[in-house]
């Protein structure tokens, strides 16, 4: 809780990765990858309810051995690789007893997010009483380099601009870490990005979203080498 502002965490743990088997709970330097963000989650002291949601009875387990709580699986329509997480979140709200301002989700698969940014986006959120809350970071490369390439190969105007603006123009991307949203604001949009919403800027280093045994290895190095 802030503020009197009451918090639910949602962690979505699905098993059926397809890019990396048992993802959500692959060993990071000796733990599972979920337990990072649970810990981040309960070390924050701001969440009221953390529950991860999970199609999964292994995972499930795991995850109340943890610290966080599994009240129900997920249903099998929510756990295809075509389910939406605006219809799991929703599933959730829908499904706790408890009434919530605000809720958080925060993904298994950025292990380098902690307590601390958690914080700094709650607090964002609700000091400025904005609907929702998404993290990004700086962009690695800027999108004015960036196109499509047909089947011919051809780089005829494959640069957007020519003035070299991207010398002196920040580009942020989602990063996947920290999506916030007021409760009644989200039940009725699904959608964390509207007029009233704000980004939580995190750095590069922080941001690894893991997706495939690369992003696997790049996490372990940084946190090998803190």
């Amino acid at each position: 809780m802030y503020k009197d502002k009451k918090i639910l965490g949602i962690i979505p743990a699905r098993s059926g990765s397809k890019g990396l088997k048992d993802k959500n709970i692959k060993p990071l330097l000796g733990e599972p990858l979920i337990k990072y963000t649970i810990d981040a989650a309960i070390n924050s002291n701001m969440i009221d309810n953390i529950i991860v949601s999970t199609d999964s009875i292994k995972y499930a387990n795991i995850s109340k051995e943890l610290g966080a709580n599994v009240p129900f699986l997920r249903e099998d329509y929510l756990s295809s690789d075509e389910a939406k997480t605006s219809d799991v979140i929703v599933d959730i709200l829908e499904k706790v007893s408890e009434n919530y301002d605000y809720f958080i989700l925060l993904q298994p698969t950025s292990p380098l997010r902690n307590k601390k940014h958690i914080i700094e986006a709650i607090k964002l959120a609700v000091d400025s009483d904005c609907d929702s809350v998404v993290s990004v970071c700086e962009s690695d490369h800027s999108p004015l380099i960036m196109n499509t390439l047909g089947e011919d190969l051809s780089l005829l105007n494959f640069i957007k601009s020519s003035n070299r603006r991207q010398d002196n123009e920040k580009f942020y991307r989602i990063n996947g870490a920290i999506y916030i949203s007021k409760v009644k604001h989200y039940k009725k949009t699904k959608d964390f990005y509207l007029k009233n919403s704000k980004a939580y800027i995190m750095d590069r280093r922080n941001s690894i979203d893991i997706d495939d045994i690369l992003d696997f290895q790049i996490a372990e190095v940084i946190m090998k080498n803190k």
